[in-house]
């Protein structure tokens, strides 16, 4: 049976902690990730400081350079990689915005960065960043028609975690937008 008090901490709680379904569900606008993957880099390299894709993606200090965007909102299933259609909606604007960029600069080119959270074994959560990525990829590209040419992917499973617990969050759990032509040669 519900009391009084049980019911007025409920009431708060319901209040002052936002629900995970309404905090899952808010997809940066187009718009927004279209600024953030536009702003200037947080620093410029010279010609000769420039790496490949794949020095690009193992040196977290180029990456926190470079302009990004963190999309918590798609959905996966526990231990899932795939992107159900109801996500299509939050791909769409993701896709929207990055035919923008594409469109005022060819050359432009963005990086799919899978992450998990803490709960699993190392091994399986590198696993399951990875093909959560290409997914976000492989639908960006087929469903919507973003050159795959422009996309690169790449995960990094439990590696780099927004929130430090080794707890289900589903903050960690995202994929992160990184724009990197301006790292690479």
């Amino acid at each position: 049976m519900l009391t009084r008090r049980t019911f007025a901490v409920a009431v708060i709680a319901a209040i002052a902690i936002p629900s995970l379904a309404s905090a899952q569900a808010t997809t940066p606008s187009a718009a927004t990730i279209e600024r953030q993957l536009d702003a200037a880099p947080r620093k410029k390299l010279r010609p000769n400081e420039r790496v490949t894709i794949r020095e690009f993606k193992r040196r977290p200090d180029l990456r926190r350079m470079a302009r990004s965007i963190d999309i918590q909102s798609i959905n996966f299933a526990f231990g899932s990689a795939a992107i159900a259609p109801s996500q299509y909606g939050k791909v769409e604007i993701i896709a929207d915005a990055l035919h923008r960029i594409l469109r005022r600069d060819r050359g432009a080119r963005i990086l799919i960065e899978g992450h998990t959270d803490a709960v699993g074994s190392f091994e399986s959560n590198q696993v399951l960043s990875e093909r959560r990525a290409a997914s976000l990829k492989r639908t960006l590209a087929g469903e919507f028609g973003v050159p795959a040419f422009a996309l690169e992917t790449v995960g990094y499973g439990e590696e780099f975690l927004l929130v430090q617990t080794q707890q289900e969050n589903w903050r960690n759990r995202r994929v992160t937008l990184r724009r990197f032509d301006d790292f690479v040669r």
